[in-house]
C-alpha cells in the first residue's frame, strides 16, 4: 500500500487466450437527464471503428452487473469475430450506490431504460458499431429491459436477444395469486394504485408493441420457470408477430426440461450461449 504498487500473485491460465490481444475500458455515457453511466468495452485491440456490437444489461433488484473475466469469457467467441461486447451498467442496479439502485426503481423505472438506449447510441455515435449491426441482450428482468428499449427505440437494435423475459408486467403485477406477485410489489410496485398502474402501463413490454419493422428476435422460455411463466414470452411473441410489418427472424424456444435458469448440467449453458451467439452472428453479419 505504500508503493502504491500492483504485483501478481496468482493468474489463471486459460487454453488458447492472450489479454495481449484485447482492449478492456471503461466509458461513461450521458444519459438524457446528464447522468453519467459507466458502459465496460472488450475488444480486439486491432478491430477497425464499425462493425457489429454487443450490448448486454440488467438493471433491477440493486443488482450490479460484474465485469469480472468470468462473466466475460464466453464473449470472447464474439469478440474474436470482430464484435464490441459491451456492459451497460444502468440505473437500477448498485454499481454506483444505493442511489443508482433507487433512482432506477418504482416512479423512476424509466431511468434504467433510457440509461441503456444512451449507452447503445454512444456505440453507434462514438464509430465503435456500424448503426445497421448493433444488437442487445438480456434475461429476466433484463429481457424486460430489452423489450421495452426495443418499443421506446425501434430503430436502435438490429437484433434483439432476450431470455425468459418479464414482459407482460402489468397482467402479472395485477394478479395477486402469483406466488411472487406479492413481493414483487417492493420491486415493480402495486399497479392496483393508478399512478402505479399508468407507469408499468407506458414500459411493461407486451402492453407496448405497436405495429411496424421489428429487428431480429431471439425469445425464449422455460416451461418450468416459477417467476417468469412460459406464457408471457408466449404472448408477446404472438403480439410481435401479429403487428410486425416485416418478415426479419424471429425465433422463440421454449425449453421444455428447463426452468428460469435454461439448461442444467456442466456444460449445457454454453450449449444455449452458442444458441444466441449463432443468432447473433447470422443476424448481424
Amino acid at each position: 500500500m505504500k508503493t502504491r504498487r500492483f504485483a501478481a500473485l496468482k493468474e489463471e491460465k486459460v487454453k488458447g487466450y492472450d489479454p495481449r490481444r484485447y482492449r478492456c475500458e471503461r466509458v461513461m455515457v450521458k444519459s438524457h437527464d446528464g447522468t453519467r453511466v459507466p458502459m465496460t468495452l472488450l475488444s480486439l485491440r486491432s478491430r477497425k471503428p464499425g462493425g457489429p456490437g454487443y450490448l448486454y444489461g440488467y438493471g433491477s433488484y440493486g443488482y450490479s452487473m460484474p465485469d469480472s473475466f468470468g462473466m466475460i469469457r464466453s464473449a470472447l467467441s464474439l469478440v474474436d469475430r470482430g464484435f464490441v461486447y459491451a456492459i451497460a451498467h444502468i440505473r437500477g442496479g448498485s454499481e454506483m450506490g444505493r442511489k443508482w439502485y433507487d433512482d432506477g426503481k418504482f416512479l423512476k423505472k424509466m431511468n434504467t431504460f433510457k440509461d441503456f438506449i444512451a449507452c447503445g447510441d454512444h456505440l453507434i455515435r462514438s464509430g465503435m458499431v456500424d448503426k445497421r449491426r448493433l444488437g442487445c441482450a438480456g434475461g429476466s428482468a433484463g429481457g424486460m429491459l430489452v423489450g421495452a428499449s426495443m418499443n421506446l427505440r425501434p430503430d436502435l437494435f438490429s437484433a434483439v436477444a432476450a431470455h425468459v423475459p418479464f414482459v407482460d408486467v402489468l397482467n402479472t403485477m395485477m394478479d395477486a395469486s402469483l406466488p411472487l406477485t406479492p413481493i414483487e410489489y417492493k420491486e415493480w410496485v402495486n399497479p392496483a394504485e393508478t399512478k402505479y398502474f399508468n407507469l408499468i402501463r407506458k414500459y411493461s413490454p407486451y402492453d407496448n408493441v405497436r405495429p411496424g419493422e421489428l429487428p431480429y428476435l431471439f425469445i425464449t422460455a422455460g416451461l418450468n420457470d416459477p417467476r417468469v411463466t412460459y406464457w408471457e414470452p408466449a404472448k408477446w411473441v404472438a403480439r410481435l408477430r401479429e403487428l410486425r410489418t416485416n418478415q426479419k427472424m424471429l425465433l422463440f424456444k421454449i425449453n421444455t426440461g428447463a426452468g428460469h435458469f435454461g439448461a442444467s448440467g456442466r456444460f449445457h449453458h454454453l450449449v444455449e450461449k452458442a444458441e444466441e451467439y449463432a443468432f447473433m452472428l447470422k443476424a448481424l453479419s
